[in-house]
């Protein structure tokens, strides 16, 4: 019987054995068969462990909007590159057969100020923008527009001008660009239009004309200050203005359009339009001031009093700001109040200077709110 229960537990043992050995050559085989799926699970666990938190300061994940790398001194819009490219100061025809103008749209800034005869001209300033864009029609100079222009560092870009003009520009050795004069190779008529309104130029060649006499290239360009698109206007509501400079048939209309955050100009109750694009010209802040204005001659011609300051208005997202504009020596026109100035919108500025009389306000309606 001993001998008999020996061999019983033998066989259990072999057969536990075998068993195991099968079981374990089993889990073998199945491991060989599927290396690959096998292999990559631990890795794919880490990968799904939740990743760092990024820094604080990431536009991306904080919300906070990116820095334009340059933006333009005149404008405060980005730019891909600096822009120190020298300003040029155009002296544009704004008599009713000049319009529409071409060009505009590319300003910078724009100021519009009496000339003869209650006619009112235009002086766009091109730093920033434009190249081959047709502008004008281009018309002649005054000693007020050769300060305005000459504030900005700007080459000035005329055809002929008054006698008082032409004694300042060629008694200080002014840098500028005549087509009468010295440099009628760099602008052109456009024989679909009647003369004398019909002169017409570009950025490109007109810097082209300014290299070939010598001119400075670069030169100090002033710069505003200017808000955050996202910053909140100031002032009372108003939904744009009215402009008389001296005549009926020469009043300016600046509209606000709550959907573009722009002022869109008319004149005489139509839409003032650049002839290169078919579009109304928008003003991203509108400066309305009041300057002393001087009779000449029986001409009319005018001497206005751009340096001494007064009264001004600025016209900003559907705002009205009341204050006055100052002007240090070497330094261009500004909006201040209470001694300080005012940050502009980036965008198109345009300057309107009207007559202190009869009075400043007599020459603006402001419209309010509806």
């Amino acid at each position: 019987m001993k001998k008999q229960g020996n061999g019983e537990t033998r066989r259990w043992y072999k057969l536990g054995t075998g068993l195991i050995c099968l079981m374990m050559l089993g889990t073998a085989l199945s491991a060989c068969g599927q290396p690959k799926a096998e292999a990559p699970q631990a890795p794919v666990v880490e990968e799904q462990t939740p990743p760092e938190e990024p820094a604080q300061d990431d536009p991306i994940t904080s919300g906070e909007p990116e820095t334009a790398a340059y933006t333009a001194p005149l404008t405060g819009l980005p730019v891909d590159k600096p822009a120190t490219a020298r300003p040029l100061a155009v002296m544009i025809n704004n008599a009713a057969a000049a319009r529409p103008q071409s060009g505009l749209t590319q300003a910078d800034i724009v100021y519009e100020v009496l000339a003869e005869g209650g006619i009112t001209r235009l002086i766009g300033i091109f730093q920033s923008r434009g190249t081959n864009e047709k502008i004008g029609p281009i018309r002649s100079i005054r000693p007020y527009l050769i300060d305005i222009g000459e504030s900005y560092g700007g080459v000035l870009v005329h055809a002929g001008g008054s006698n008082d003009a032409y004694a300042i520009l060629q008694k200080q050795h002014k840098e500028d660009l005549d087509e009468i004069g010295n440099a009628g190779a760099y602008f052109w008529r456009d024989k679909s239009r009647k003369a004398p309104h019909n002169l017409y130029s570009d950025a490109d060649k007109l810097r082209e004309g300014a290299d070939k006499r010598g001119y400075k290239k670069e030169v100090d360009i002033p710069a505003y200050p200017f808000r955050a698109e996202e910053d909140l206007p100031e002032g009372e509501n108003a939904s744009g203005a009215e402009i008389t400079f001296l005549l009926k048939s020469y009043k300016v209309e600046y509209r606000y359009d709550e959907a573009t955050k722009l002022y869109k100009r008319s004149i005489n109750g139509k839409p003032h339009i650049d002839l290169n694009t078919g579009e109304q010209l928008t003003a991203t802040n509108v400066v309305i001031l009041g300057a002393g204005h001087k009779t000449l001659d029986d001409v009319g011609r005018l001497a206005v009093d751009t340096v001494s300051g007064g009264e001004a208005m600025l016209l900003q997202r559907g705002k009205l700001i009341k204050g006055r504009w100052a002007r240090a020596k070497g330094d261009v026109i500004r909006f201040v109040k209470d001694g300080k100035e005012v940050p502009l919108y980036p965008g198109t500025t345009y300057f309107n200077i009207v007559p202190n009389a009869p009075t400043f306000e007599s020459h603006v309606q402001i419209f309010q709110q509806n």
